[in-house]
């Protein structure tokens, strides 16, 4: 599940191309106008736009997601809150990724660039990802993984963002793969 750019899900998606049992099926979207859904085509995904009350207020997105019945949901730069009935459905079947150390600037509205300014706001000597399983709150579910990277003084927003970036585009497809394998193993 993406609503942006589908950097990640690309890189997931390039990852897993050649690979005998692990395959992306499909990538779900609220927002029909996200470059995630050029990706898609680009990279022959199957890919599914819904809106906030297919979401949130009925069991269409839920019922879709069981259609599909994936090992796992892997939400990769998706920014609205899982609804109940699909973390309860799914428990321990979702993980996101955060560009941050949580529980270090977690919660809602702490995405992106927002997290990184806060991490250069604070003085932080480093900053990360965490990835992390989903529950019912935003970024509280448990940690499966954390990577860490100094920050300088003299680092801008935009030098934070992609020292965090790069770590995104190394771990998060190698934490999917090891998940998987230890699901089916």
């Amino acid at each position: 599940m993406a609503s942006g750019s589908g950097s990640n899900v690309e890189n997931i998606a390039r990852f897993f191309e050649e690979h005998h049992s692990i395959k992306v099926v499909a990538v779900l979207t609220n927002k029909r106008d996200a470059y995630v859904i050029d990706r898609c085509n680009k990279l022959n995904i199957s890919v599914l736009y819904f809106n906030r009350f297919a979401y949130s207020h009925s069991d269409i997105v839920l019922n879709l997601l069981k259609g599909i019945d994936p090992h796992l949901i892997v939400l990769a730069g998706f920014l609205w809150k899982v609804p109940e009935n699909i973390v309860q459905s799914f428990d321990g079947k979702i993980i996101n990724i955060h560009p941050a150390l949580l529980p270090k600037y977690g919660g809602k509205g702490m995405y992106g660039r927002y997290v990184h300014e806060k991490v250069k706001e604070s003085g932080d000597s480093e900053s990360g990802i965490t990835i992390h399983y989903v529950d019912e709150n935003y970024d509280e579910g448990n940690i499966i993984f954390q990577a860490r990277v100094g920050v300088e003084n003299i680092d801008s927003v935009d030098d934070i963002a992609e020292k965090v970036h790069r770590l995104e585009y190394e771990h998060f497809p190698k934490i999917i793969e090891q998940l998987l394998k230890d699901s089916n193993g």
